[in-house]
């Protein structure tokens, strides 16, 4: 039974049982990763088409998300950055957080994630420039 310190913030499980969380999370995105890596997203048939582009022409911000994490598995970074470089953004971001997250796993104290809401609407301002601008004549670099 876990116990915490309310005068330290640190719960006294042991490291194993602390880490067990982050490494059932890293093993579903390494599954994830391996199974599209195997499984090629440029080939037709294999995946579901973007409803979004399919009926309205427009690429959403996730277009290209498959086929760029399909080419980071494989080594191809132009290739991921290409295909869709806020995903590879995000692939990072969520490395780094998952790593801070185990340093705090083994050091036995709480993860906070709580941004502040100027980051959160930077990053939604930054979802839709890039949504936008990938979706205007000058922004085909941005198409995967």
């Amino acid at each position: 039974m876990p116990t915490v310190n309310a005068d330290s913030r640190r719960v006294t499980h042991s490291v194993p049982g602390r880490l067990a969380v982050p490494a059932g999370v890293l093993a579903a995105v390494a599954a994830a990763f391996a199974y599209v890596g195997a499984v090629d997203p440029n080939e037709p048939g294999h995946y579901p088409a973007c409803p979004l582009l399919h009926y309205t022409g427009l690429y959403c911000p996730g277009c290209g998300g498959l086929r760029s994490a399909h080419a980071v598995v494989h080594g191809d970074l132009p290739a991921a950055l290409h295909a869709n470089a806020l995903a590879v953004l995000g692939y990072l971001a969520f490395a780094v957080l998952w790593t801070v997250w185990v340093v705090h796993a083994v050091r036995g104290r709480p993860m906070r994630f709580d941004p502040r809401p100027g980051l959160v609407w930077s990053l939604g301002a930054l979802l839709l420039v890039f949504t936008v601008v990938r979706n205007l004549p000058f922004g085909g670099w941005l198409h995967p």
